[in-house]
């Protein structure tokens, strides 16, 4: 079977990115797939495991590796590509509006976000996704603006703790602006030059190497686990990078080639390791076996990179 015939033989989340991003299909059947998310597969089975306050599981976050809280499952939904215009997923994001909040910062309302930047980025991506941008987001925006550091990119561990970015925290920050960038036309310049000087940290270091020796920063950059969570991976800062529409930079062409180096003798990619971590289910295939959702994302960064 053809690699792209075995994508579409799946879930709606994956069949509509790709028509999207990989056969260019007509932008109403597109929407028309992508319509199903809510009511079918595991876009409906995440949104039917909200509790009545707002909450997925136990937390607004997950405590000791749990992946079954709030800001998990939004980050879930939104990587899948819910239509966030869908009644359910509004009446979802209302009930999180109104019901979920930070319980050990001040119990500010989950959109305001708390005070780490990983976690503030992916916040941000939500409320500019689900529509949810107001005085919250203005506040993360501004602490973000703050936080970053002389490199060019962000770091969750406090200065006293490192004055160095981290790849993890500078990933998720830069996904936030962009996804602010986009729902708000006229976002400030200010936090698009910030945004560039964090894909320049990035770029400056081919997407994964050591400035300082050009080694490799850490293994599980290579390990392409779907949902990626806060974790930064290759593929991950690819994807951003093509998402964000400019053409590649010849900086990541060797990391393009790590991507490269996971396909499988049929075409496809293996599923990694999954993130450490209780979940209520899978959304990737088993360690090892082929990845619809790595194969989707690796196809369409080749695309992008004219590989």
């Amino acid at each position: 079977m053809d690699v792209t015939e075995w994508l579409l033989e799946s879930d709606p989340a994956i069949r509509w990115q790709v028509m999207r991003d990989l056969l260019d299909a007509p932008p109403d059947a597109v929407a028309a797939e992508r319509s199903r998310i809510a009511t079918e597969g595991v876009g409906a089975r995440l949104l039917a495991l909200q509790a009545d306050d707002g909450h997925w599981g136990d937390h607004e976050y997950g405590e000791d590796g749990d992946r079954r809280g709030t800001h998990w499952i939004l980050q879930d939904l939104r990587r899948i590509g819910v239509d966030p215009a869908a009644p359910q997923v509004r009446a979802a994001i209302d009930r999180v509006r109104d019901g979920v909040t930070w319980r050990w910062w001040e119990h500010r309302p989950y959109f305001h976000g708390e005070v780490e930047e990983c976690v503030n980025g992916g916040v941000l991506a939500h409320g500019a996704y689900f529509g949810e941008l107001g005085e919250g987001s203005d506040r993360i925006i501004g602490m973000l603006l703050e936080q970053q550091l002389l490199d060019g990119g962000w770091n969750c561990d406090p200065p006293e703790e490192s004055t160095r970015s981290s790849f993890d925290s500078t990933l998720c920050v830069i996904e936030g602006f962009l996804a602010y960038e986009r729902a708000v036309p006229d976002a400030p310049a200010e936090l698009t030059d910030s945004r560039r000087r964090g894909e320049e940290y990035l770029l400056e270091r081919g997407l994964y190497r050591r400035r300082s020796t050009g080694e490799l920063v850490l293994d599980r950059y290579l390990d392409f686990a779907f949902p990626p969570y806060w974790h930064y991976d290759v593929l991950r800062a690819l994807d951003y990078f093509r998402e964000a529409g400019a053409d590649p930079d010849p900086r990541v062409d060797d990391a393009v080639g790590l991507v490269l180096d996971q396909r499988l003798d049929d075409g496809r990619w293996p599923a990694a390791k999954p993130r450490r971590g209780e979940v209520f289910f899978p959304l990737d295939d088993p360690e090892g076996e082929p990845s619809r959702w790595n194969t989707l994302r690796a196809l369409r960064v080749l695309r992008w990179a004219g590989r």
